[in-house]
């Protein structure tokens, strides 16, 4: 499983689809096929692997420290911004060697207050944009949306492609459009002095097949994206194992052809914290030990930091916690 794939090509093509829609459907048609019933079961094989207590402690603070902790809700209101941005400053109020998340990740209107609120910290302020979830907006409203989001103290952007543009097989405008708002988030962040992250959501429920999910993850990576996300998290199936596997087989595999680390971001539908380990084996296992840290994997979730919270407790003290013991999210 941690063979790289065999490439359609060497890094002057990556130069050659930038300019070129021909050179980019026939790059990303030149993708080897995703063998599904072999990667399943490979999946499912490693989802069986269980961790020592040590290697459990350590795998659960990791995953705190590579949660996005996201409202994304049409009755988010300040105060409930403020409550998430406390609880990722001290996600345990028990125990001040509880690791801090990664993000916090709120819609556009609400970066500003998460901003002040994460003040002084080193936890990012993600904002999703580009008309989000849907992607159906035109170019020029996306550059707003995304300048907008960073203005107001965005250090991250997740954007989402147009699925229609995809699925109908116009490779180009979707490369085109991540490469515009990797150019806002370029632009505005030297503005306002800091580097701007761009995650590229694929929304993976919506792409059919595994094909599919390589080609887009190859797409991203293509036009600049800093990290391939798997969705929405308002489209079911959201997350899942699988999809996982083929996009760290896309960033493995990107950084055996250009030497660069790119990210996955994993969103929607990771509850529990059995669920999180497992990702974290397959990260391992997939991508390698160098994608095991927050820069290159994480977790987009709310609920998830809850379970994670209280099997940590288990470890250290050895008894479980009621759910009263933390926050609702």
């Amino acid at each position: 499983m941690s063979r790289s794939l065999v490439l359609p090509g060497d890094p002057t093509d990556l130069e050659e689809i930038a300019t070129s829609s021909t050179a980019l459907r026939r790059f990303l048609q030149g993708l080897p096929g995703v063998d599904q019933v072999g990667l399943e079961h490979r999946v499912a094989k490693l989802g069986t692997r269980s961790l020592k207590k040590d290697a459990k402690i350590w795998a659960l603070d990791l995953a705190i420290s590579a949660v996005d902790l996201t409202t994304l809700e049409g009755a988010d209101t300040p105060g409930r911004v403020r409550s998430l941005a406390a609880k990722a400053r001290r996600p345990d109020p028990s125990d001040p060697d509880c690791p801090q998340v990664a993000a916090v990740c709120v819609y556009p209107d609400r970066v500003a207050v998460a901003a002040d609120a994460l003040a002084g910290t080193d936890i990012h302020v993600a904002s999703v944009a580009t008309a989000f979830p849907s992607g159906r907006a035109s170019l020029d409203i996306k550059r707003r949306d995304t300048a907008d989001a960073i203005e107001a103290g965005a250090d991250e952007i997740d954007m989402v492609i147009d699925r229609g543009a995809f699925l109908s097989g116009d490779y180009g405008r979707v490369f085109h459009e991540i490469v515009a708002i990797k150019a806002v988030c370029d632009e505005a962040g030297a503005a306002a002095g800091r580097d701007v992250h761009l995650k590229v959501i694929l929304e993976t429920g919506e792409l059919r097949t595994l094909d599919n999910v390589r080609r887009a993850s190859w797409l991203a990576l293509a036009a600049g994206g800093d990290v391939i996300k798997t969705s929405t998290g308002k489209v079911s199936p959201a997350s899942t194992l699988p999809v996982t596997a083929v996009m760290l087989q896309a960033v493995r595999d990107w950084h055996a052809l250009t030497g660069e680390h790119r990210g996955v971001k994993s969103a929607g539908g990771i509850r529990t914290a059995k669920d999180a380990l497992k990702y974290l084996v397959l990260v391992h296992e997939i991508a390698g030990p160098a994608w095991l840290h927050p820069d290159r994997f994480r977790f987009g979730a709310s609920s998830l930091l809850n379970d994670l919270l209280m099997q940590r407790a288990k470890q250290r003290t050895g008894q479980y916690w009621s759910a009263d013991r933390v926050t609702l999210d």
